[in-house]
């Protein structure tokens, strides 16, 4: 959805990308917009993969095409003073910047190194800067490595298992493969050098794989954490194995095997990061990410021109559909948290259609993940095409967490 200047900065009368949503509902909640706390940064619009599911080359938002394919120093120079002000402003202790693309490390050691200097230098001394950098690891040499380590920035890979799944999916433009070099990267990294920065794994779900062989291809890099991924996909375009019949979880199958592997072990073995936040919420926690509960999103994307976009995984559901028609060079990032489309994923249960509304388990997974709701006519205000999937593994997650807190209940009496 395109809008103008003058309506981003309006903080009412807002036309909403599923409908409307009354505005004296937002007046009689006392909702007031959380800052930004993550800046996404694409320092590199190209990638030297061309992953079979990738949301930049292969779904419908092809805007990459016009952006320029590295930040540029002037652009740079404004994102850092527009973070700045805003840390300023809202009083932020941190602020986490993620350099990202398309590929990082593509824009280079130099590149980088300038980033992470001028956000430094830029700002206010009371607020920390953490930075953080999301990779395939093709092109993660020692020197880059030095420079992460001598910044202090840590590393997440993409990696999607074991050699058969990773090189059928995650292939170079030519349509050669990728996994050697990702490995070879991947082992600079988790050697005693390095890695105190290695931040963890991402690896997409393939319904074809094994859940718990890709588990364990993973678990051998001994990572801290790992995030496992549902494909993009939405009600026009469905993800793939997700078909109309709700009777069928495929999705919650294969994360139900890989669930209860890791839930099973004798040890903590690593973090699964969607069963963490699963589980804080049915404790009644709040969550650390958007793909499940209603916590705020604090994210903001800036692309290498410098527009001001929301969560690039919006781009999988249509042509501009993370855009909010903001730029550094001209707006702060006040005008984004007015932004419609950020306000949606800042107001919780507000923000939901009435199916999701009426659900027992609305507030453990929040709707789904918002670009996952799509669907042409009525936009965002849906419920998560992975709906049925995501109802059996909270359910079954549940059922477990709920045996183990009365057997220990019991224990105590």
């Amino acid at each position: 959805m395109q809008i103008s200047d003058a309506d981003a900065r309006r903080p009412r009368r807002m036309e909403w990308p599923y409908g409307s949503l009354p505005d004296k509902e937002l007046e009689g909640s006392g909702w007031r917009p959380e800052p930004f706390s993550q800046f996404v940064l694409k320092v590199h619009s190209r990638c030297n993969l061309s992953c079979t599911y990738c949301y930049v080359y292969h779904q419908v938002d092809q805007s990459w095409r016009s952006q320029p394919a590295a930040m540029s120093h002037r652009t740079v120079a404004a994102t850092a003073g527009r973070v700045a002000q805003h840390a300023r402003r809202h009083a932020l202790s941190a602020v986490h910047v993620v350099l990202h693309g398309g590929e990082p490390l593509l824009a280079g050691a130099d590149l980088l190194d300038h980033v992470v200097t001028a956000f430094r230098d830029a700002v206010p001394a009371g607020t920390r800067v953490v930075f953080s950098l999301q990779t395939n690891a093709v092109l993660l040499t020692e020197r880059m490595l030095d420079l992460c380590l001598g910044h202090g920035i840590r590393v997440g890979v993409s990696v999607d298992g074991g050699v058969d799944h990773h090189n059928r999916r995650r292939i170079r433009r030519d349509g050669s493969e990728s996994l050697a070099d990702t490995q070879a990267g991947l082992a600079r990294l988790t050697g005693q050098r390095f890695r105190d920065i290695f931040g963890g794994l991402l690896c997409v779900i393939d319904l074809a794989s094994d859940p718990v062989e890709v588990y364990e291809s993973l678990l051998a890099w001994d990572p801290p954490a790992v995030d496992f991924l549902l494909p993009h996909g939405n009600w026009l375009v469905r993800p793939p194995g997700r078909g109309a019949d709700e009777r069928d979880t495929p999705y919650a199958d294969w994360l139900e095997s890989l669930f209860d592997r890791w839930y099973s072990a004798s040890e903590h073995e690593t973090e699964l990061r969607l069963f963490d936040e699963i589980i804080a919420l049915l404790l009644g926690g709040r969550s650390r990410v958007e793909t499940v509960g209603l916590t705020p999103s604090t994210v903001v994307v800036v692309e290498t021109d410098g527009s001001i976009e929301q969560v690039d995984a919006l781009k999988s559901a249509y042509q501009g559909a993370a855009s909010t028609g903001l730029h550094v060079d001209r707006d702060d990032f006040d005008a984004a948290l007015r932004h419609p489309g950020i306000v949606a994923r800042q107001i919780g249960a507000a923000a939901l259609g009435e199916e999701c509304a009426g659900c027992p388990i609305h507030r453990v997974c929040g709707g789904g993940y918002y670009p996952h709701r799509y669907r042409p006519g009525t936009g965002f205000r849906n419920r998560s095409v992975y709906c049925p999937d995501l109802f059996h593994l909270i359910s079954h997650i549940g059922t477990r967490i709920g045996a183990d807190l009365e057997r220990a209940r019991r224990r105590t009496e």
